[in-house]
């Protein structure tokens, strides 16, 4: 009978999980909380999940029932990536459990690393795959580079394999390189984690997503966009959406929604909203200021959190409790009221104060706000 009953729960737990995927949705919601782009910054993200409640003393899940909602953008830029993403693989069973989920959204620079675009990378993420086994991976991979270049370069092209071009060669590939590769291909540890999760979903009545949806894109259905992220990344594109890992105005790119002028966006919002039955959108992907930003009277919230040098980081993420948004930032919370030009200069006020009215919350609201009211004059 207790076999019986075990499997009952996993056929249940398989089929729940199955559903959820395949629509991308889940309501009666009462707690979201929002982190934007880590960059590789785990003493960030662990600040944060403890700031929020989601995590007790030893690191595990204490977040009962919330939902966490990671916007993309775990890597590059810093070191850490990898703790990062280790972390969240811990958590998602563990707040399954509890009642909760970890949505770690697919950003670009998730993406990029899947597909082997490592420009932004940080040379201490091959570190963080380095081993004392690390020069002999290296080295059969020179070896099969060599390999691969005799039997497809013309004669008479190929390079001279010198001490100098393996000097090079090795300054380009450093120690960990090779792990770092087959952590992040698609077959991987890590490349085949992020090519299980969703790129936009919906909870309640918000749409989350790293980027934005551009015009292109306006009647994209959920399932689909998923799919094909998924799909591209595992190295099978999808024939409507074949480029959506790189189109400007797909969900892991678009920043309209972030940057473009409100009155030149606001027909495109309004039919984003209406096609999936949202409020609003949550995003991250760019840095506008340095906390969350409300734009549209509210219906967009910029998540990314842009920090110029000279500046602290306010550690600033977004909570959704029973409807209501809040930021937190400096571990103080700021409930989001941004229906008209007043309140999101009040919001941004109460903000710029926890910074001691200087940094680039304090200058976006001068600027903005006194523009807003030299216009109501």
């Amino acid at each position: 009978m207790r076999f019986f009953s075990a499997l009952a729960a996993l056929l249940f737990a398989l089929t729940f999980s199955t559903a959820a995927r395949a629509q991308a949705q889940w309501d009666n919601v009462a707690r979201v909380v929002a982190i934007g782009d880590l960059e590789g910054d785990y003493e960030k993200f662990a600040d944060m999940l403890r700031t929020a409640g989601l995590i007790d003393a030893g690191g595990d899940w204490s977040g009962g029932r919330t939902h966490l909602v990671q916007l993309g953008d775990i890597p590059d830029r810093g070191p850490n990536s990898r703790m990062i993403m280790d972390h969240l693989m811990r958590l998602e069973p563990q707040a399954r459990r509890a009642g909760g989920y970890v949505h770690a959204l697919i950003g670009n620079h998730e993406a990029m690393n899947v597909t082997g675009d490592l420009r932004y990378v940080h040379p201490g993420e091959f570190t963080a795959f380095a081993d004392n086994r690390s020069a002999r991976r290296r080295n059969q991979l020179y070896n099969r580079t060599l390999t691969e270049l005799r039997r497809t370069t013309p004669r008479g092209q190929l390079p001279l394999f010198d001490e100098a071009y393996r000097a090079r060669w090795d300054s380009e590939h450093p120690l960990g390189f090779a792990e770092h590769r087959a952590g992040w291909a698609a077959n991987g540890r890590y490349g085949r984690w992020v090519a299980g999760h969703d790129a936009v979903i919906r909870i309640n009545d918000t749409l989350y997503l790293h980027g934005g949806l551009g015009p292109a894109f306006v009647n994209a259905p959920r399932e689909a966009m998923n799919d094909a992220v998924r799909g591209a990344l595992r190295g099978r594109p999808t024939a409507q959406y074949a480029d959506i890992l790189d189109h400007q105005q797909g969900p892991l790119w678009y920043r309209g929604l972030s940057r473009n002028p409100e009155d030149s966006e606001r027909a495109h919002l309004e039919a984003l909203l209406a096609f999936h039955g949202v409020q609003r959108i949550v995003v991250g992907h760019s840095k506008v200021t340095s906390t969350v930003l409300p734009r549209f009277g509210g219906r967009v919230l910029v998540a990314d959190i842009g920090v110029p040098r000279g500046h602290s980081d306010p550690h600033a993420f977004l909570i959704i409790e029973n409807g209501q948004p809040v930021t937190v930032h400096r571990r103080q919370r700021v409930p989001i009221e941004a229906s008209t030009a007043p309140a999101a200069c009040a919001y941004l006020a109460r903000i710029a104060a926890l910074d001691n009215n200087s940094g680039p919350v304090a200058e976006l609201n001068a600027q903005q706000c006194a523009a807003d009211a030299a216009a109501a004059h």
